[in-house]
């Protein structure tokens, strides 16, 4: 059996056309490296596992090709490109400054500066974390970053943008990272399963599984693959959603639809029973309540053509949630968002958080109650007689 690689590393993008979900920026690199047309610093920001470092080092390779092609990606084939790909090339260094973040770090690598390449036309530092760097290796830097030799560039990458100083960010090409969005992912899992299954992974998967594991990565691909390794020990292969939802503990959005449906008619009963049903299996109160407005603010999405794509849900799941948005009234989803919020504020606080979730259930449930008389129905009356004649 050969050594076992990781899907986030044994996936990672060695080209630009092979980024997913950055194609506008990933285009402007391009450009760049076809007109030769490259500043001396560039700044990657955005969320954690969106392709930063990936990019960086791709677009570092390209620059240094010795016989790009036309299309501005590296040839692969040229000495430098080689090099870089058997990882013993002396023009492209990475630095992490969550680790080497002193002063003495930066005059080190500022020293490193001054020797010109040997082979290809740039040094290329890649600073990952920079915003870890100290205020003193910040000074330190800034020098060189604002004139540094014709034969560097750097490329700093960094998850929050905010701590950096201006001074840094103002001599920077700005390049900000957007989050993957959930199809995207699941197209890039798709492939990834496919991949395994031809190399005789036996590697299957549920397009309804690849959709819990999207949402789970919080629009990080990274994490996106991560999650999909661990669900394919869990399952041996055969990832299904069953088998996702509890490898990752995650609770199986039926329910959530179950109790809008339930909601809807009333039945504050069965609702009591379904929720019994889901704190036995170990699932926190709180959890539920937070997972069905979610769910609730998906439904009002799905009501309206023009607000329909800020669902990031599979095909299937998009139908599901229109054909019980033509069920809720409006008014209805906009009361229970606010009765689910107020119960979140206060959940924290609450010393009997089981009785504070059956409450908000309750007011859910009552929410198209139409006869305010019924017996036991839990709502005051309209008219109050008054204590004192």
């Amino acid at each position: 059996m050969g050594e076992y690689i990781v899907s986030a590393r044994k996936y990672r993008p060695m080209s630009f056309d092979s980024v997913v979900g950055q194609s506008a920026l990933t285009t402007t690199l391009k450009n760049a490296v076809k007109s030769g047309k490259l500043a001396h610093a560039y700044l990657f920001c955005g969320p954690r596992g969106v392709g930063k470092t990936t990019c960086a080092r791709i677009f570092a390779k390209a620059i240094n090709c010795l016989t790009p092609t036309e299309a501005g990606e590296a040839c692969n084939h040229c000495e430098s490109c080689e090099a870089f790909n058997d990882q013993r090339s002396y023009n492209i260094f990475e630095l992490d400054a969550a680790s080497n973040n002193s002063v003495e770090n930066i005059k080190t690598l500022m020293e490193q500066t001054r020797i010109p390449p040997q082979v290809g036309r740039y040094k290329v530092f890649i600073i990952d974390e920079v915003h870890m760097l100290s205020t003193a290796a910040f000074n330190a830097f800034l020098k060189t970053l604002e004139e540094p030799p014709a034969h560097v560039i750097f490329i700093l990458a960094t998850t929050e943008k905010h701590k950096i100083l201006p001074t840094i960010l103002s001599r920077c090409q700005i390049y900000d990272f957007e989050r993957m969005t959930v199809p995207n992912i699941i197209n890039y899992l798709k492939a990834v399963a496919e991949k395994e299954n031809i190399q005789q992974q036996g590697i299957t998967a549920e397009d309804e599984a690849l959709q819990i594991i999207a949402q789970k990565a919080d629009g990080a691909m990274r994490d996106a693959l991560s999650i999909f390794d661990q669900a394919a020990s869990f399952s041996q292969g055969n990832i299904t959603y069953q088998k996702v939802i509890e490898d990752l503990n995650v609770l199986d959005e039926d329910n959530y639809f179950n109790i809008i449906n339930l909601a809807l008619e009333n039945k504050v009963s069965d609702i009591m029973v379904l929720l019994n049903n889901v704190i036995n299996k170990g699932f926190d109160g709180g959890h539920l309540i937070n997972g069905l407005a979610s769910h609730v603010r998906n439904v009002l999405m799905a009501k309206d053509v023009q607000t329909l794509p800020l669902l990031e849900v599979s095909e299937q799941q998009r139908k599901r949630y229109q054909e019980q948005a033509q069920k809720c009234p409006t008014l209805f989803l906009y009361n229970a968002l606010k009765i689910m919020n107020q119960c979140d504020i206060e959940y924290r606080q609450s010393s009997n958080k089981r009785l504070l979730v059956e409450l908000t259930l309750i007011q859910v449930a009552q929410i198209t109650q139409k006869d305010d008389d019924v017996p036991a129905s839990g709502r005051s009356p309209k008219r109050l007689k008054s204590l004192f004649k």
